[in-house]
């Protein structure tokens, strides 16, 4: 992590210490850029190749698979040190929450297809693809996004400081008895 100590030095003192303070958020903000890249990735190969004509089925294809990277990204790093539950009540609150985000997600671009028709032949391939792009990826993701922090903070890593982060060095001080004690 010294790149990141580095980093933080160059800033100023005022962002730094706001930054410091929302390192949670800024953590799973970084894991939802890491997710965002999936799911563009994933829904357009399938889109390109064999889903070309279901965009939503690819969108929620591309969102299932970036859910699962994401609950390993932020169990492990994002709010490693929140808990409360136990992990498969966890991953269950987790997937379901998820779930419901995904769900979110689809709306924007369903809204754009069926009620505003924005698809062909009422609209040209262009128009199509970048009314797709907007309300499925950006508005779709935000708005799971929101969702996600809000309910994952509430009900599936509702207490912070549960598992405490292990420092390097001190998983082997504290295997170890207190000389000084004897």
């Amino acid at each position: 992590m010294a790149g990141i100590s580095t980093v933080f030095g160059l800033l100023p003192r005022p962002l730094r210490s706001l930054l410091i303070k929302h390192r949670e958020l800024l953590k799973f903000a970084t894991v939802g850029g890491i997710c965002f890249a999936v799911t563009n990735v994933v829904t357009y190969g399938l889109r390109l190749t064999v889903l070309t004509r279901q965009p939503i089925t690819a969108l929620a294809i591309g969102v299932l698979v970036a859910t699962v990277v994401s609950y390993v990204l932020n169990r492990e790093w994002s709010f490693r040190t929140r808990g409360g539950r136990e992990r498969h009540h966890e991953a269950a609150l987790f997937f379901v929450i998820s779930g419901i985000a995904a769900g979110l997600n689809e709306v924007p671009l369903a809204v754009a297809h069926y009620l505003l028709n924005l698809r062909t032949p009422h609209v040209g391939l262009v128009t199509q693809e970048i009314s797709d792009y907007v309300s499925g990826i950006i508005l779709g993701t935000l708005v799971a996004m929101v969702f996600r922090w809000w309910a994952f903070k509430r009900w599936v890593f509702p207490e912070a400081g549960a598992r405490p982060r292990i420092v390097r060095g001190q998983a082997r001080q504290a295997a170890k008895p207190d000389e000084r004690a004897a």
